[in-house]
């Protein structure tokens, strides 16, 4: 099996590349990203949870020394342990029950936009963004994957409330996937939310760590 440190590398730079931010800096414990994003100016990427507790703790002591709002992401097969030593560390913990996940795209179940909703892609030079649209045009559903030599790494798979339950987001899964073969890209990566996990998980995706998120005391703000 790969490394979760291989695993989290892969999937920090097709992140970053499904959202257009900029390239990650390496820490050497971790990557940095800049985001700018509400409630979440950077972000950092542990590498070494697992094999070097002590990377999380200098990690941790960083956010804790960072006057912008910044979150550490930590993937884990050890979330327990994890999430007392980030504790002890000062931090607060935002989610402790996401994963990170991998499948074969070409082996996931293949589901077509059912009518009357109609698939609008809009590829750019690192990714792909799908939306479903209802027959008054209006957003139903979307999402982005984000491509690298390396794999394809999906996100922000999200359903509006008043369409869900009508199989609109296998249906974004299922583009996704295809435009990233189409790259010949067949290795995925996502990190899922609870309420994704049992989505993901039906379409053949498999949970290889937990996915623990902690910031700084006073800094947890809304999120996009």
């Amino acid at each position: 099996m790969e490394e979760l440190s291989d695993l989290t590398t892969r999937w920090v730079h097709g992140w970053v590349a499904a959202r257009s931010l900029p390239a990650p800096e390496d820490l050497g414990d971790g990557w940095r990203v800049l985001c700018h994003q509400p409630g979440r100016d950077i972000e950092i990427f542990a590498r070494h949870a697992d094999h070097d507790p002590a990377s999380v703790a200098r990690l941790a002591a960083r956010v804790a020394d960072t006057a912008q709002t910044t979150w550490l992401t930590v993937p884990t097969t050890r979330p327990e342990q994890t999430a007392s030593l980030l504790q002890d560390h000062g931090l607060t913990l935002l989610k402790r029950n996401e994963q990170l996940m991998t499948a074969d795209l070409r082996a996931q179940a293949h589901h077509d936009v059912p009518a009357p909703y109609r698939l609008h892609l809009e590829p750019s030079a690192s990714g792909l963004y799908v939306e479903v649209r209802d027959p008054a045009a209006e957003v139903a559903a979307r999402g982005a994957v984000g491509l690298t030599r390396d794999g394809a790494v999906i996100d922000r798979i999200l359903t509006w409330p008043d369409h869900r339950r009508r199989g609109l987001a296998n249906a974004v899964m299922s583009a996704l996937a295809d435009g990233a073969l189409r790259q010949g890209i067949g290795s995925g990566l996502l990190i899922a939310s609870e309420d994704g996990q049992r989505l993901y998980t039906a379409l053949g995706w498999t949970a290889a760590a937990h996915v623990l998120i902690a910031t700084a005391p006073g800094m947890v703000r809304p999120q996009d």
